[in-house]
């Protein structure tokens, strides 16, 4: 199988974009497994791919997400801002408000004149059996056992689950010595995405995340709408943040309101287009 592909990145989250409208594409675990892999493939922290809609009158597009290992998933923030570019320099659409289904629900991306992409999370979900959390009530802040240590984080869904810990400084924060655990822990039944974030004001947060499923990437805007969603629920942030990334930054805001939805600005870029034989 040829498969014809255009590699993007958001802030450099990576991605193997894919038109399934115009091809014919099957993709199994192990296929997802070697475009991803950066030695004997393509290489990507995701494989994005373009489908129709199920629904032609609520989104002109379905969004796929895959991760690294092969597994799908519901969100991906930076993922949303390339599929946007991806089908207008397709020619795929010439719209500027384009609503998509993904599996997390239906979301609405927009191109702004700089072709900027701003981004409709959708509304933030803290109850636990939503996120998926096991716990006994909906909170602020959880304790979890990490191995005989006690950790406090946050928890929402932007579509996707997530876990915020605030730390005094993210250069030295432990991502990878507990983010893969806390990414299987048990409270988690569909594991979780990992945020470490640290505070420098109201209005700027940095950030490093351990996606699920992945590890480590420059970075994640479902991430960062979760940090900003944590946040703000607990009074530590205000309405408008930047998210500052290993990657670049971000710009968030959020009402705070529980029916508001979470927006996301910032760039997407494609880096070339390519061929690949399976």
């Amino acid at each position: 199988m040829r498969l014809e592909f255009t590699k993007m990145h958001g802030l450099g989250n990576d991605f193997v974009v894919i038109d399934g409208i115009r091809q014919a594409v099957r993709l199994d675990e192990p296929t997802l497994r070697h475009l991803a892999d950066r030695h004997f493939g393509i290489g990507c922290d995701q494989i994005l791919l373009v489908e129709p809609p199920g629904d032609p009158a609520q989104a002109l597009f379905r969004y796929r997400i895959f991760n690294a290992d092969g597994s799908e998933v519901e969100q991906c923030g930076n993922g949303a801002r390339c599929f946007a570019r991806f089908v207008r320099e397709q020619g795929l659409t010439e719209a500027r408000e384009i609503p998509v289904e993904t599996l997390g629900g239906r979301i609405v991306l927009h191109v702004e004149d700089d072709e900027q992409v701003r981004v409709n999370m959708g509304q933030p979900v803290f109850a636990p059996e939503r996120i998926p959390l096991i716990a006994e009530s909906e909170a602020d802040a959880y304790t979890l056992d990490v191995q005989g240590h006690s950790i406090t984080l946050g928890a929402v869904s932007m579509g996707n689950p997530h876990a915020v810990i605030l730390v005094d400084d993210v250069a030295g924060a432990p991502v990878h010595e507990i983010g893969p655990i806390i990414e299987r822990h048990a409270s988690f039944p569909r594991r979780v995405n990992v945020g470490f974030a640290a505070l420098r004001d109201r209005g700027h947060l940095d950030l490093r995340v351990f996606e699920r499923g992945v590890g480590e990437t420059l970075a994640c805007g479902s991430g960062a709408a979760a940090a900003m969603a944590v946040l703000r629920r607990r009074g530590l942030v205000d309405d408008n943040l930047e998210v500052s990334l290993p990657g670049g930054t971000l710009v968030l805001s959020w009402a705070g309101q529980a029916e508001a939805p979470v927006w996301l600005t910032g760039p997407a870029t494609t880096v070339f287009n390519g061929w690949i034989d399976l």
